[in-house]
């Protein structure tokens, strides 16, 4: 392999992928996201890719993978059931579990980087 074989994770010329609203328990009137895939593997355990999403919210009743995020701009949140919250902005990287209850809000328009492991 040469570097001709290194992937940019970016939005580019990648073909959207728009998640449907039926995989959250809840999501409000305002809720819009893209991601674009950016790892082509022979499996499904494991995407990588960027995310876009604009001021919104969704309720994940669990979040079906470990997530690791870095937000290269704007602001988020994740709230628990319990009302705890957590702020993210640009240049914060994090990890969500897989099972966590809670509710993924997009406080400012917002990027990302995303690691989704299915196990």
């Amino acid at each position: 392999m040469d570097v001709k074989s290194i992937v940019i994770v970016e939005r580019g010329q990648r073909t959207p992928h728009i998640p449907p609203l039926s995989d959250y328990k809840a999501s409000s009137p305002s809720w819009t996201e893209a991601e674009y895939h950016c790892l082509d593997l022979a499996t499904s355990h494991i995407k990588a890719g960027y995310w876009t999403g604009e001021i919104g919210s969704v309720t994940l009743d669990p979040w079906v993978y470990t997530e690791v995020c870095s937000i290269l701009s704007g602001r988020v949140a994740i709230v628990d059931t319990a009302g705890g919250r957590r702020e993210f902005k640009a240049g914060d990287a994090f990890i969500v579990p897989k099972g966590f209850v809670g509710e993924w809000v997009t406080i400012e328009p917002a990027t990302k980087m995303y690691l989704a492991i299915y196990s």
